[in-house]
């Protein structure tokens, strides 16, 4: 039988902590190409109580090195390996709340975004009354196309998760705040206290669709989100990991499998299943898509074998 517990990694909170302070926890690898950006933002911001945590991930492009040699307002994490973007946010997010931090604001470093959006995202959490707050997020160019309004969940296509108003010019129609059910990980500002009652990133993901399931756990355990009309925040989409690259298409298949077998029921997991590993099938057939339709049949597999192995390994430290 699967339960939470048995997946989800909690945390117990430090009693003490330092009431409106901001710890700023921004994932590395290799970022030095996007950082200029992120450091300009980020400095010029009318809100000052925060501290900004930058894990590392064995970046080889000096990434750490710039952090650090921005005083003493970065901490730099440094891992001598890639661990993952969902154990890269763990780490910042444990150091945050350790050195006392009221909120969390993930953040991507391949971002842009004015001098006051740490305090719009405060200001809306107050206003709403609100455990995490995110703004509209527009991609880099041109810089009046959404990339994502907020969010929610398609139950029927299993919990998939949806970017409102993607790929959309923005003529005025987002200019409302309002709950939604999601948003990415790539600009969320967090209450503290949601992290001991739904827990950190679920690291078997590696990297994507980790922040879509823990979205998905803190809708489950009653979190308030709001979308807000007023910050802004121009997305530099995929300049790192590549979209439609080998990494990128092995991953997303991955952990998506892994996804629908964690949060569907075991019989409604194995349809889905069996729907996209057909797909993946058939793709193969034609050449143009022959190798990527490949590649995430294998990583297909590899979601579900990495569930099973998670259940596995609870299932011994229960009995």
């Amino acid at each position: 039988m699967r339960t939470k517990s048995q997946l989800d990694k909690s945390m117990a909170l430090p009693k003490e902590y330092t009431p409106g302070k901001i710890g700023v926890v921004t994932v590395l690898y290799n970022s030095a190409s996007v950082l200029e950006d992120f450091f300009a933002s980020v400095d010029h911001q009318s809100y000052r109580n925060f501290v900004v945590y930058c894990v590392d991930n064995a970046s080889q492009d000096g990434s750490a090195k710039m952090c650090s040699d921005r005083g003493d307002r970065y901490i730099v994490i440094e891992n001598a390996l890639n661990m993952g973007y969902a154990a890269a946010n763990n780490q910042g997010v444990r150091a945050a709340t350790r050195d006392g931090c009221e909120y969390v604001l993930f953040l991507n470093n391949d971002v842009a975004f004015g001098r006051e959006l740490f305090q719009q995202l405060l200001n809306g959490m107050q206003l709403h009354n609100a455990d995490m707050t995110t703004p509209i997020m527009y991609f880099d160019k041109p810089e009046n196309l959404v990339w994502c309004a907020g969010g929610g969940f398609n139950r029927l296509a299993g919990n998939r998760q949806i970017q409102y108003g993607m790929g959309k010019i923005d003529t005025g129609q987002f200019n409302a705040d309002r709950p939604v059910e999601y948003s990415p990980a790539c600009c969320v500002l967090t209450m503290r206290a949601l992290f001991e009652s739904v827990g950190l990133m679920d690291e078997r993901y590696f990297v994507y669709w980790e922040d879509t399931d823990w979205m998905l756990r803190a809708k489950r355990a009653g979190a308030s989100l709001w979308f807000l009309h007023a910050p802004k925040l121009w997305h530099k989409v995929s300049s790192l990991t590549g979209k439609g690259s080998d990494f990128y298409v092995r991953h997303t298949s991955r952990s998506h499998a892994y996804y629908f077998y964690k949060h569907l029921s075991p019989l409604r997991a194995s349809l889905y299943s069996m729907v996209y590993c057909s797909v993946y099938a058939l793709s193969t057939l034609a050449r143009s898509r022959r190798k990527q339709a490949r590649l995430s049949l294998c990583a297909w597999k590899e979601g579900c074998a990495l569930y099973r192995s998670a259940i596995h390994q609870s299932e011994l430290k229960s009995s």
